[in-house]
């Protein structure tokens, strides 16, 4: 029997040299294109939180949106999009972080998560870490207490270990 994580391994492709040259870029359209194996991954990456209390789920912007929808709706939580500055209309935190060469920042209504809130952030990929450990602030910053990272794959071979050391984080798929 084929498992999850081999199903996605032949399924997530490689995009050589894309968005820039020297990167290779994991593709998971043909996960979405698929029906049975994106309603797979959904409910595989929301079993580890089922009965955990989980009141919203943070989707990070924007491959994680794809994906934490479905979730929230398996765990029966409120769905809190994360987005990139200026997306936001209402009243909002802003998280900087740093990336390579620069900077980058999420943002969050404030109205849309406190104190009685327990999330799971849920994105596509892991990489360095810098998104999810500032969407992590984020949620700490309104009150909430934050379960765990959810995420279809990981780039073991980046350090995003560090950037989310003592966090829970469930991955489906190494690379």
């Amino acid at each position: 029997m084929t498992t999850l994580s081999d199903r996605l391994k032949t399924a997530i492709r490689d995009v050589p040299d894309f968005p820039k040259p020297g990167i290779v870029f994991k593709d998971i359209t043909p996960v979405l294109h698929d029906p049975v194996l994106f309603a797979d991954v959904t409910a595989a990456l929301a079993a580890p939180w089922k009965g955990k209390g989980i009141t919203h789920v943070l989707a990070i912007e924007s491959r994680g949106f794809l994906f934490g929808a479905p979730v929230a709706q398996h765990l029966g939580a409120s769905l809190v999009p994360v987005r990139k500055p200026g997306k936001l209309p209402s009243a909002h935190l802003t998280e900087h972080y740093a990336l390579e060469y620069g900077e980058d920042a999420v943002e969050v209504h404030t109205d849309a998560i406190d104190a009685r809130s327990l999330v799971l952030i849920v994105d596509d990929v892991l990489a360095t870490g810098g998104t999810a450990a500032a969407t992590r602030r984020l949620a700490h910053r309104l009150g909430a207490g934050v379960a765990g990272i959810g995420v279809v794959m990981d780039l073991s071979f980046l350090p995003w270990r560090k950037a989310l050391a003592g966090v829970h984080v469930e991955t489906l798929v190494s690379f």
